[in-house]
């Protein structure tokens, strides 16, 4: 009689941790941790070492190298829902599946993207600047009042959809462009590029990034647009040309803006945003709230499980 015990399959896991309520459903698997920094050959070694059965993907990318590392990998399943960084070309080709937690951290980055861009129209940061460094603004600044202005978002998924709610309720109107959407809820506008550059006193990005829609916002689309206006980017960093970006924020084309995803990350010392007053930055956070941690782990969880036991 055998006293060999039969080994789990592993699960690879490109990040430190997973939320207790996504591992409370992989307890069938052996979880390998990347780490929190890992890199493409991290990612490339812990393959050809562990062969895992499924990949959830939280940093790093995942390209065709990582996929011929492990011959028994079935599913890439990404925490959260932009998968620009797994190679899905690559993926089809070797059957492998890819999913995505769509939705699950939609309310965690509709209200990034709100935060910021109520941060750029109030001039939140400066003024508590100003006010901790001994100044009282209160008889030469001017804020801009949002109500009756017109927002413009550029993909209308789970995300742009959620913050379209919450402009409206702040009697803001909502136009948007997303060649992909089939049926919009009421108070949304679908107008073309054109109309949006156009018509929008901010511009709000929601769209994931792909070869298409690279660059998206440079200088000439910039140029379209109202002086003054307000960006915000709570998508991906790829989606702008952040010099033409850096270069209208110094002109007065842009007024302001409130950035949540950067070209290169992370970013690093010496990055031209930095010291900019009207460019307003966070750490790629949108999506990292408590209640999103869990709510992406399980889905990621929950659609690894759906392949592999499909």
């Amino acid at each position: 009689m055998s006293n060999a015990v039969a080994l789990k399959p592993a699960l690879l896991v490109t990040a430190a941790d997973l939320a207790p309520q996504a591992l409370a459903l992989l307890t069938d698997f052996e979880i390998v941790y990347a780490g929190k920094t890992p890199t493409d050959e991290d990612i490339v070694a812990l393959c050809k070492a562990h062969n895992p059965e499924a990949i959830i993907v939280r940093y790093g990318k995942v390209g065709a190298a990582a996929m011929d590392a492990a011959p028994a990998l079935r599913v890439i399943s990404k925490h959260g829902s932009g998968t620009d960084t797994i190679d899905k070309v690559a993926a089809q080709a070797r059957h492998i599946e890819v999913r995505a937690a769509v939705g699950a951290n939609a309310a965690a980055v509709a209200e990034q993207a709100l935060a910021l861009l109520l941060a750029c129209a109030k001039s939140v940061p400066k003024l508590n600047a100003r006010m901790q460094a001994g100044f009282w603004d209160k008889a030469t600044h001017k804020s801009v009042e949002l109500a009756g202005r017109t927002v413009g978002l550029i993909g209308l998924g789970a995300i742009g959809q959620r913050f379209a709610r919450m402009a409206l309720a702040m009697d803001m109107r909502v136009i948007g462009f997303d060649p992909f959407a089939k049926s919009l809820p009421a108070g949304i506008e679908a107008v073309d590029l054109a109309t949006l550059w156009r018509e929008s006193d901010a511009i709000s990005l929601h769209c994931p990034l792909t070869d298409d829609n690279r660059g998206l916002l440079n200088a000439e689309t910039l140029a379209q647009c109202k002086r003054g206006v307000i960006v915000v980017n709570t998508a991906r960093g790829g989606l702008i040309d952040e010099a033409a970006l850096l270069a209208a924020v110094r002109s007065g084309q842009v007024g302001s803006a409130g950035l949540d995803s950067f070209a290169v990350e992370p970013m690093t010392a010496g990055h031209p945003f930095q010291g900019e007053e009207r460019i307003i930055l966070s750490p790629h956070i949108g999506g990292v709230t408590a209640d999103a941690f869990v709510k992406m782990g399980v889905g990621a969880a929950e659609n690894v499980l759906s392949v592999l036991h499909a």
